[in-house]
């Protein structure tokens, strides 16, 4: 079928003259395409601006890189290719064509002539592609919403399951590990060393897994912000010693040295001590795990004056481990998050690399908060020859904010 282009461009173009549109129809390239062509390519450099005259295209865009949304369909009359002439930039979307359709072509000159020629055509052309470009803002605003009620779900769901599974869970537990302690106090038990390692077993994997069910109901009351921080003095180096004497047979076994610096005075502090061990607990196991055998392990504290905090005690936790890369810096202190493949950690609770359920340094990060403190980490990398190390920051203010939650 012949194209009319004069008349094509007249229908499209009212503003020009009658012999723009002649010397206009001569520059142009009048090109069918088949079904399902793609004509303009998402993130191309591509030049040419295009006029539909008969058939329909469908104009898409990835928000991510799994899905690809329509944006809109357009037939004959409609106009598609300016933004990235008008923005000298790529295709922000792709174009692709329904059933055969036939459009007149524009290369960059041509397009800039046909601007140039007509102020109430180009202010036109304008107007169009920012209603384009606000049209395609709403969309992706709308998949974002839709995207963030999802997480919530999810997130929701997370949490549910964690509260009810822990609690579920809690009173079997309880009476395993009942039964493990009488049989384990029996002499029959004592007198014969295989079952003894057995029962021995069975208590300490009972008592793991009650420590991980409380992580979970400890997170969940963070999530949901019913976790309560009692208010009385505690001394840093108190939880300090304590958790060297706790964790005296794994640093042995590991051949890792603990060391423990304090400059200057360090006051009381109010705070939650049930807390602020677990704070510390759980920072002295990741070093743990990331730390090489042979390492060491540094905690230094100081009082320092901190902007909209007021004095603090600033608590450094270094270590001579394989570090944390930049990119998981942040997500190391969300819930659930792991770094590397699961199934390639080892077990163990103190076991180098060993794997655990990702939430201890979130609840780190929320009883950090609770007492309205800050913890984050700097590394320079993950280098598992190298080992550049990781330093675990935490200030905790030695007064707890008056609005924050907890008992007084």
């Amino acid at each position: 079928m012949e194209v009319d282009v004069v008349g094509t461009l007249r229908a499209a173009f009212p503003d020009l003259e009658n012999d723009a549109l002649e010397k206009l129809s001569g520059l142009v390239r009048c090109t069918t395409y088949p079904p399902d062509t793609l004509i303009c390519k998402e993130g191309a450099y591509e030049y040419v601006f295009y006029l539909i005259v008969r058939g329909t295209v469908a104009i898409t865009k990835h928000f991510d890189s799994q899905n690809e949304r329509v944006l809109r369909h357009s037939t004959a009359g409609d106009f598609f290719g300016e933004m990235a002439l008008i923005q000298d930039e790529p295709r922000s979307a792709n174009v692709r064509t329904i059933d055969d359709t036939t459009v007149l072509e524009f290369d960059r000159e041509v397009f800039e002539h046909l601007m140039a020629s007509s102020p109430n055509l180009a202010w036109r052309m304008v107007r169009t592609t920012f209603d384009r470009l606000r049209s395609n803002d709403q969309a992706a605003l709308s998949d974002l919403r839709d995207a963030l009620q999802t997480l919530q779900r999810l997130d929701r769901a997370k949490l549910d399951f964690i509260e009810i599974a822990a609690h579920e869970l809690r009173t079997p537990l309880t009476v395993i590990q009942g039964y493990a302690d009488v049989l384990r106090s029996d002499t029959r038990i004592q007198a014969d060393s295989n079952l003894r390692t057995v029962i021995d077993g069975v208590v300490n994997g009972t008592a793991r897994l009650h420590d991980v069910m409380n992580r979970m109901l400890d997170i969940s009351k963070i999530d949901t912000e019913t976790l309560q921080v009692s208010r009385v003095p505690v001394l840093l180096q108190s939880v300090f010693t304590e958790l060297k004497h706790d964790f005296q047979d794994a640093l042995a076994e590991r051949n890792l040295t603990l060391l423990i610096k304090q400059i200057g005075e360090i006051p009381f502090m109010e705070a939650d001590p049930n807390l602020v061990y677990k704070i510390f607990y759980h920072l002295l196991i990741n070093a743990i795990k990331y730390t090489p055998d042979g390492g060491t392990i540094t905690i230094t504290c100081w009082v320092t004056e901190v902007e909209g905090m007021g004095r603090a005690v600033a608590v450094v936790v270094e270590d001579t481990g394989i570090g944390i890369d930049q990119r998981h810096q942040k997500a190391i202190f969300e819930k659930f998050y792991q770094i590397g493949e699961v199934a390639l950690h080892s077990s163990g609770k103190t076991s180098f690399k060993g794997g655990g359920p990702g939430l201890g340094l979130a609840l780190v990060k929320g009883a950090v908060e609770a007492h309205g403190g800050m913890v984050w980490v700097e590394s320079r990398g993950c280098d598992e020859e190298t080992l550049p190390g990781s330093a675990f920051k935490v200030l905790l203010p030695l007064r707890i904010p008056d609005n924050m939650s907890g008992e007084s």
